[in-house]
């Protein structure tokens, strides 16, 4: 009998160990996503001109007060809550009872709200120089309250995308669900085609486009900082993959996360060695920027497989991405004549449609290549049509609205002059 007990014992406080242990891996990996924030600050304030870096950064942090407060008010709800339908959850109105789970709510929803924030700041470079900041409160507020939330609930908040019940739509239709491990498809993709449609609503900046339609380069001001930016967000990633495992305690949850680390750093190195070489040959240089977006370009590409892809799939998913991305670029300025200056349509929004339908070729679990059908690639590419189509949607319906109402861009002596001064009466540089 006291042999039982005894047992009872120890297996209550290691299952209390465990779930102490996986709540610190969340927060731990919550704190590497959030870090990612000054990843992208810096990263587009490299890549665009000295007189609206105030702004820029502004616009980061903007993200993230808003984000957070709203996220947790209503967008929590939104996302995780129950409707019956699938759709969208119920707004919580700043109550977190009605969730219930093995992890601390508060942390669940730190961790769910770095993932906010990140999907609306991917649109600020896109936009950047020339966008008016009270605009661009408002555009960050309905990302974060209504459009994030929204497909989110679709792919990991119980929605219809994601149910895995007999008699579902998606299990009669491909015999399997939706899969975006990290968000590929519902954070960086929404972002991209959300950053493409607000550049395009918006216009290109003032000297982008000739009379002849030929693009002219607009270089950033100082690349040692994007540069930085770029590996602060690797390092942040390292968070966004692993840390969607939500889990580090027993041999599975620890062997899932290390595989995911692996996948996660191959793909990112994969698709910054692409590029490189491809802007070698193409140019007949090695280009420094665009290979910093390559490197970005196979992180993305990865998040949405990389629990599923074996190291192998990891490197071809971030080479894939990191070739098509230069090509991407160049069509998208070129021929859509539509000025991104950051690259934010091509690395997020291409990048991370790429990246969900390869996973449903290499996924060791479900993919073609692997022998296992077309079911799981079906599936995958529903899944990011959906979720893209409604970012489209309701991007048009947000940036067109906005620049009907009051306009989106700034006047002409204020983007010539910079947004710091005339916006915030204060420069970064002084």
């Amino acid at each position: 009998m006291f042999k039982v007990i005894n047992g009872l014992i120890k297996a209550f406080f290691m299952s209390d160990l465990c779930i102490s242990l996986d709540t610190v891996w969340m927060l731990l990996a919550a704190m590497l996503v959030f870090f990612m924030q000054p990843g992208f600050a810096l990263c587009e304030a490299g890549f665009t001109r000295g007189k609206n870096t105030a702004n820029i950064l502004f616009k980061n942090f903007v993200d993230f007060m808003f984000g957070s407060l709203l996220f947790w008010f209503a967008g929590f709800g939104m996302m995780f809550g129950n409707d019956g339908t699938g759709f969208v959850g119920t707004p919580n109105f700043g109550d977190l009872s009605f969730y219930s789970g093995d992890l601390p709510v508060e942390g669940f929803l730190v961790f769910e709200t770095v993932f906010c924030a990140t999907a609306a700041t991917i649109v600020s470079g896109a936009m950047a120089e020339r966008t008016k900041f009270s605009m661009y409160v408002i555009y960050s507020v309905v990302i974060s309250l209504v459009i994030y939330p929204v497909e989110g609930h679709w792919t990991w908040g119980g929605g219809w995308l994601c149910d895995g019940a007999a008699g579902s739509f998606m299990m009669k239709t491909f015999g399997t669900v939706f899969h975006d491990f990290a968000g590929s498809a519902v954070v960086h993709s929404v972002g991209g085609v959300l950053a493409f449609i607000g550049a395009m609503v918006l216009g290109p900046r003032l000297g982008k486009y000739g009379r002849d339609g030929k693009s002219h380069a607009i270089p950033g001001h100082n690349l040692l900082v994007a540069a930085l930016g770029v590996f602060i967000l690797w390092f942040g990633w390292f968070g966004f993959n692993p840390g969607s495992q939500l889990a580090a305690s027993g041999s599975v949850n620890r062997m899932a996360i290390s595989h995911v680390f692996l996948t996660t750093n191959l793909s990112a190195v994969a698709g910054g060695v692409a590029t490189m070489f491809v802007t070698w040959i193409k140019y007949g240089k090695p280009s420094f920027s665009l290979t910093l977006n390559g490197i970005l370009a196979g992180l993305v590409g990865i998040t949405a497989g990389c629990d599923l892809v074996s190291p192998v799939g990891a490197v071809i998913t971030g080479a894939v991405c990191g070739v098509v991305l230069v090509f991407s670029i160049e069509f998208i300025d070129a021929r859509l004549h539509v000025d991104d200056p950051v690259g934010a349509s091509s690395v997020h929004g291409v990048c991370g449609i790429l990246g969900t339908v390869l996973t449903g070729l290499l996924s060791v679990e479900s993919g073609v290549l692997y022998g296992h059908g077309w079911g799981f690639f079906g599936a995958q590419c529903f899944g990011i049509l959906c979720i893209d189509a409604w970012a489209a949607v309701t991007g048009v319906i947000l940036f067109a609205g906005l620049n009907r109402i009051s306009s989106l861009r700034v006047d002409r002596r204020i983007e010539e002059e910079g947004l710091d001064i005339y916006e915030h009466g204060e420069s970064c540089y002084n």
